[in-house]
């Protein structure tokens, strides 16, 4: 039997409603969305259906919603596309320490480029001060770039009160939501943001499809340039059978969204128990209460994350908060970040649980973990 996964901040299963949903684009639908004969019909009309669904999953317009590869690619369209579209404003963007790479690489790409990047610092409970992010801004800042949720430890950022701050100062904000569209409710309106990237993998969805949230108004400008596919957005024949499958995924994200955080949650809080946090040589990363529902990031002391890994590998799927060699070891810039002692940080693990885990596989795996600690 494989192993049990706890692993969906990483990558999730495909849910068998996406893959049903998807079925006739990969065996008979073959046609162009952009042809103008009956071959085309189908999946011109399959790109609007998922397109709409997504919208109503975020509570935005179907205009505001173009389909892209992935997060990665939503983050760096918003983050390029604004930084050039609003260059005689300004070279001035803010991010966080905490970011995940694809902002962070972005940003430091765009330094490349003569812009400033501003990388405001978190507390040791991940949490970005909305004070902080009012102090670096200046009169040149064109955007800020803060993650609606991390990916590692599950803290979950003020993002409505960045917002405000930055309309009253006409700035720009983009949210890196991969993490929480799915888990959490998610309304651009009640955020506040400008621009919001989706990661289909993250919600039972093809890996290689996302989509990228622009706020009517906002006008980034263009990361690829063809034939004007996606109202000129993006251009590129529609990847038909993942763009449906992200549509049937965020349908089912918006019916069930209650009831997956609740049993996420319980599952979580559950394998935390099990695990034994009241240990004193145990440690919760993060935000007790501000996270995920189904993120717990625990600190083993002194403990080296790869072997507890390495022990229960045959059993249990989860990651490491810190990569170590042979001569060396790497802590996350996210538990640096948090200043995570290297005693605790070493011995960081990820448990990521979804909605197709069962009570049986915690209860089993709490118990496998605790036989590798000891």
């Amino acid at each position: 039997m494989p192993p049990i996964y706890l692993d969906y901040n990483g990558t999730t299963p495909h849910d068998p409603e996406v893959i049903a949903a998807m079925r006739p684009f990969l065996e008979s639908e073959f046609g162009n969305p952009s042809s103008s004969h009956w071959f085309g019909t189908n999946p011109r009309e399959a790109v609007a259906k998922a397109r709409g669904r997504v919208a109503e999953l975020l509570g935005c317009t179907q205009r505001e919603i173009f389909f892209t590869s992935g997060g990665t690619e939503s983050n760096n369209h918003a983050i390029i596309g604004i930084a050039r579209s609003m260059i005689n404003k300004g070279r001035h963007i803010i991010t966080s320490a905490f970011e995940h790479p694809a902002v962070l690489e972005v940003c430091r790409y765009l330094e490349k480029e003569g812009f400033d990047i501003t990388r405001v610092p978190v507390g040791t409970d991940g949490l970005v001060d909305p004070a902080e992010i009012r102090a670096a801004i200046r009169p040149e800042t064109i955007l800020i770039t803060i993650m609606h949720a991390n990916n590692e430890v599950g803290t979950i950022q003020p993002i409505a009160e960045i917002a405000a701050l930055a309309r009253s100062r006409g700035i720009h904000l983009h949210t890196d939501a991969a993490q929480s569209v799915g888990k959490l409710s998610v309304k651009v309106d009640e955020l506040g943001v400008d621009l919001l990237s989706v990661a289909g993998h993250k919600v039972y969805a093809p890996k290689g499809i996302g989509a990228l949230y622009v706020r009517t108004g906002v006008r980034p400008e263009k990361f690829c340039h063809g034939a004007g596919q996606e109202m000129g957005w993006r251009a590129g024949t529609e990847n038909v059978l993942e763009i449906v499958g992200l549509g049937k995924a965020c349908e089912i994200a918006a019916r069930d969204q209650k009831s997956n955080y609740a049993h996420m949650r319980m599952l979580r809080d559950r394998l935390q128990a099990g695990l034994g946090t009241g240990d004193r040589k145990i440690r919760l990363n993060g935000h007790p209460d501000r996270r995920l529902p189904n993120t717990l990031s625990l600190a083993f002391k002194g403990e080296d994350a790869n072997r507890i890994l390495d022990a229960i590998a045959p059993q249990v799927a989860a990651s490491p908060g810190a990569a170590c060699h042979s001569d060396s070891v790497a802590v996350s810039h996210v538990l640096t970040a948090m200043q995570v002692p290297q005693e605790w940080a070493r011995g960081t693990i990820r448990f990521s649980v979804g909605k197709m885990t069962t009570t049986a596989e915690i209860d089993q795996a709490a118990a496998i973990v605790r036989g590798a600690l000891s």
